[in-house]
């Protein structure tokens, strides 16, 4: 069903009560009773109910209903004339009919029922009750009503009629051209009834699934998949759909994760904690759960500091976006899914089941033809299994996505491929990946680019700043266009903490929630993995176990800087007592440095050495931090003693 634009029209409804008083000694409130809703069922029998009031959706065909002599019973039905494709009057048809004289109670009634024929076999995208613009908080419909040329009676089941004690969203309906062509069809006797023989409710969430979702605090999640199907008296089941209203939602554990009456699920847990997330409708136990396991504070990606007159947002919400057609076209074949986040009020995407999936813009596709990068952010709490492919890809001259059987560009399409080898995304910390456009498939055909395809290598990762950027339109900071020196130290003189030539000591965690400012994140200069410090004033990092450091001789460190004026370096042992070690900024390339450990002895436990820390100011780049014996490789020692530092310790 095409996606629909209401025009709402608001009503106030103005209740005079007359209050009767047969004594003046009498207290009001023993004559007053409660405004209630007229009773009535019938929305169309022989012509509309008294209120009804017919509203088309703003992009549908207005003139499609009309009423008609043709009538299953009496006098008079209701006709609908669905357009052939293409018509400019409107591609479909759909309204809603709504009573403004300020809704019915309903509780009385169990189905919506109606007869209806048509031209032709066909199918009715969607058909039901409880659409009012005002919200529709109690709307239910039926998926592909499936129509004959004979006149026919559907049931439409109330979940709760409980509920209804104020409806006035009574019926409503959208329908496009079969094949591309259109018909019409007939629908008479429409009414709400009693009909005592709806039975065996069977209510679900997540279609019945039991999934399992692993989230940061401050995290939402919609529940979906919200459907219930009863038996009626011919034997037949039906299904409908249904909004959350009709639910009952429960967490098992408030303080992991809460969810509202909307069916919204909130993560509340800052650290790892479980709940399971279950629903009723009208007294019975819906199948389907969602467990919530809390993974703790969310870390946000990396600001964007590119200027906005040079860049092409897709997704992000530093920038205004441009349109896209869909995160996740679920393409045939595909596992993957896809969640839309709201974290802190950071939208973020989150892919799940990763085997392909591709993001689509292509009405209008994206003119990149000055543009020289596309930007991404990724974060994933997994192991990669393989080499993760990105796909960048055009519609070419004539106008459409061509593609082989595997899914490869064919005609005058083109990519450009990116790939980010196994273990090179960084687990649990954003990786910054910037893809250049201006070399390879895409370098000669930028003006028509329609899709970013991702390719297997990791399950799971959330997703953030997706844009293109132009050559003019370089960060706010400087970047090394160079990747860190490499490394010489023999590996078997090495503790590493930080580097793409050594095994880094395993649990360490480069991120730790100290209460810093500090953005970090990763990125990836030359296919080497670096560290970047933005918005800085510390950072650590947390050693993944204690380290015996007393056979080792100097701390290296490659750090790159063009804004800086003040970055230290502390070693901290058990305690924790930590030393301080300031660093010359600004630098001209990459810098490098090969500290003593004796500079940190004096306060320091060697034995015991627990976690690094960092502070200052700009934005610091850092690769290539280890430990190493003397003697395993050439080191550079400072000639001069150490600049004091300029930044208090205690920060």
């Amino acid at each position: 069903m095409k996606t629909i634009q209401y025009k709402q029209t608001i009503y106030f409804l103005v209740l005079t009560l007359l209050l009767a008083i047969s004594s003046c000694e009498r207290d009001l409130d023993e004559d007053l009773d409660l405004a209630t809703f007229p009773a009535n069922g019938e929305v169309f029998i022989d012509g509309f109910s008294s209120g009804l009031e017919y509203y088309p959706y703003g992009d549908s065909k207005m003139d499609a209903f009309s009423v008609s002599n043709d009538a299953y019973d009496g006098s008079a039905s209701m006709r609908f004339d669905i357009p052939n494709y293409g018509d400019p009057d409107g591609a479909y048809a759909g309204a809603i009919f709504r009573d403004d004289n300020g809704g019915r109670d309903l509780s009385g009634f169990d189905a919506l029922t109606f007869w209806a024929k048509a031209t032709q076999a066909g199918t009715i995208n969607s058909i039901g009750f409880g659409q009012d613009f005002f919200g529709n908080k109690y709307e239910v419909s039926i998926s592909n009503l499936q129509l004959t040329t004979n006149w026919k009676q559907y049931i439409i089941p109330i979940p709760d009629p409980s509920k209804l004690t104020q409806m006035q969203g009574l019926f409503w309906y959208a329908e496009g051209p079969e094949d591309g062509d259109g018909y019409s069809f007939w629908v008479d006797e429409v009414q709400f009834e009693k009909l005592g023989t709806v039975a065996q409710p069977r209510p679900l969430i997540l279609n019945g699934e039991d999934q399992t979702y692993q989230g940061f605090s401050g995290t939402t999640v919609q529940l979906n998949g919200l459907t219930e199907t009863f038996n009626l008296a011919n034997g037949q089941d039906v299904t409908v759909n249904l909004t959350p209203a009709y639910y009952e939602f429960e967490s098992s554990n408030t303080d992991a994760a809460t969810v509202d009456e909307n069916g919204l699920v909130t993560i509340v847990g800052g650290s790892t904690v479980t709940s399971v997330i279950t629903a009723s409708l009208n007294g019975v136990e819906a199948a389907g759960s969602l467990t919530i396991e809390s993974t703790g504070e969310f870390v946000h990606a990396p600001i964007p500091q590119h200027d906005p007159t040079n860049v092409i947002s897709i997704f992000s919400d530093v920038y205004e976006n441009v349109s896209v057609d869909y995160f996740n076209g679920y393409w045939g074949g595909s596992t993957t899914q896809i969640a839309h986040l709201n974290i802190e009020q950071d939208s973020v995407k989150y892919y799940s089941e990763l085997n392909y999936v591709g993001i689509e813009f292509q009405n209008p596709p994206v003119d990149a033809s000055s543009m020289s990068n596309l930007h991404l952010d990724i974060l994933t709490n997994d192991e990669m299994t393989g080499d993760f492919t990105i796909k960048i890809r055009d519609r070419g001259l004539n106008g459409t996505i061509d593609s082989d059987y595997n899914g490869n560009p064919i005609e005058d399409d083109v990519e450009t491929i990116y790939t980010i080898s196994t273990g090179d995304l960084a687990i649990g910390n954003w990786t910054s990946i910037e893809i250049p456009i201006t070399n390879g498939g895409l370098s000669n055909q930028r003006n028509n680019v329609v899709q970013i395809v991702f390719v297997e290598g990791v399950s799971n990762f959330y997703l953030d700043n997706v844009y293109f950027y132009g050559d003019g339109g370089s960060s706010s900071r400087g970047e090394p266009t160079t990747a860190a020196p490499t490394p010489t130290q023999e590996a078997t003189n090495v503790i590493s903490v930080y580097s793409d030539a050594y095994t880094a000591i395993e649990g360490t965690d480069y991120n730790p929630g100290w209460g810093q400012t500090t953005v970090y994140s990763e990125m990836q200069i030359d296919g080497n993995n670096t560290m970047v410090y933005d918005s800085f004033n510390f950072q650590g990092i947390q050693l993944g176990s204690t380290q015996d450091l007393s056979s080792m001789t100097h701390l290296h460190i490659d750090y790159w800087t063009d804004d800086s004026s003040a970055l230290n370096t502390f070693l901290i042992s058990e305690g924790p007592q930590e030393k301080a070690y300031a660093l010359t900024v600004p630098t001209d390339g990459w810098a490098s440095i090969d500290i003593p450990l004796t500079e940190f002895s004096d306060v320091v436990d060697l034995t015991q050495v627990i976690q690094l820390k960092f502070d200052g100011n700009g934005t610091i780049y850092l690769d290539n931090i280890y430990f190493y014996t003397e003697g395993g490789g050439t080191a550079t020692e400072p000639t001069t003693a150490a600049p004091t530092p300029t930044v208090d310790a205690a920060n």
